[in-house]
């Protein structure tokens, strides 16, 4: 199965905490949290479709002016996610500017955000900031508070969240794709088929569970799509698999409790990718508990637990300044993984699949 999730850790294992998640096929992007943006080119930032801030300490939120900047004079409206009390705390930073002039910006900026309350709670309150309102808040109905976590849907993506604890709320987030449908290029060789794409109406068909006389018009170039010939999706489904969809899970910053560790490994469970903060080596708990900040073997317990396939520690404390490779090796073996840790890929846009 070719990957539908490409992410990068923004700042290396010891910079700010970030993950700019791309997905094939998809225009937008996922920002998880907005600290030092400087590893992101204008053109990556501008593709953000959805921000989820795990909480408002300086290194996970410090670079959202960066953003806010490039956006004012774009039409967009930008799903912002964070933990309760977000959106005050996003209105007292659009509000350090003055927006006197924003009425003759013709393009429209707004800012929906989605408070992720604890468990319990009966919906999570919802707030829109735009700039031709001068980015005075505005009530929005409040966001079911589902059993699942979801907050978001990005097209076939869902982004789920939970509130941990870090002495402040602090949220963990999870990236899942519905399904995985791949097109088989050696079955379409055999039948004498294109590519092209018409595939996508094919996939979206089969993932729609389609009935089998739904005709599925054929062509190379959008531009043969009027009069294509059609087949029946009946006669295409073997071209296509469809296997479980990816999962990302996203945790930091949070301490090593029990209920901590509960709501972690639900998040986490059975991800692909898993990003993990450790800050502190092993023999460092103490001073791991009193920050409230995980160690390397709390990391590595909770991929354990939560069966994750990879995982990708990050968050080291600067005290461990030319001891990665030990900060690795203490993860790996918590987590059982032997030497399977590792260092996420490029920032360029992936290769479209079929």
């Amino acid at each position: 199965m070719r990957p539908t999730l490409h992410p990068r850790l923004l700042n290396g294992r010891t910079g700010d905490p970030g993950v700019y998640l791309e997905a094939l096929h998809l225009p937008g992007a996922i920002l998880l949290d907005c600290g030092d943006l400087s590893a992101l080119s204008p053109r990556h930032l501008l593709r953000v479709g959805a921000l989820a801030v795990s909480h408002a300490h300086m290194d996970h939120w410090a670079g959202f002016d960066r953003l806010l900047r490039l956006l004012v004079g774009r039409e967009k409206r930008l799903p912002v996610v964070g933990p309760a009390g977000f959106a005050e705390r996003l209105f007292h930073r659009l509000q350090a500017y003055t927006w006197n002039l924003a009425d003759r910006i013709p393009a429209d900026l707004a800012f929906e955000v989605t408070e992720v309350a604890l468990p319990g709670a009966a919906g999570w309150p919802r707030t829109r900031f735009g700039l031709h309102g001068g980015f005075r808040p505005e009530a929005l109905p409040p966001s079911p508070a589902g059993p699942d976590g979801a907050v978001l849907r990005l097209g076939p993506l869902r982004l789920r969240a939970a509130a941990l604890y870090h002495g402040t709320p602090s949220l963990g987030f999870a990236v899942e794709e519905a399904m995985h449908v791949n097109v088989w290029r050696t079955r379409l060789a055999e039948r004498g088929l294109p590519t092209g794409p018409w595939l996508a109406a094919l996939k979206a068909a089969v993932a729609a569970n389609g009935p089998d006389d739904l005709p599925i018009p054929v062509f190379a170039r959008a531009s043969d799509a009027p009069g294509a010939p059609s087949l029946p999706l009946g006669a295409l489904r073997d071209l296509v698999e469809v296997t479980p969809g990816q999962r990302l899970a996203y945790l930091t910053d949070f301490a090593d409790t029990p209920e901590n560790r509960t709501v972690a490994v639900s998040l986490a469970r059975d991800a692909d990718i898993l990003f993990i903060e450790a800050p502190f080596a092993a023999e460092d708990a103490a001073i791991a508990a009193d920050r409230r900040h995980l160690t390397t073997r709390a990391a590595g317990e909770i991929a354990r637990a939560a069966r994750a396939r990879r995982v990708e520690p990050f968050h080291f404390s600067p005290r461990y300044q030319g001891q990665e490779a030990r900060l690795l090796a203490e993860v790996a073996e918590a987590a059982g993984l032997g030497r399977g840790l590792v260092a996420t890929g490029g920032l360029e846009p992936p290769t479209p699949a079929l």
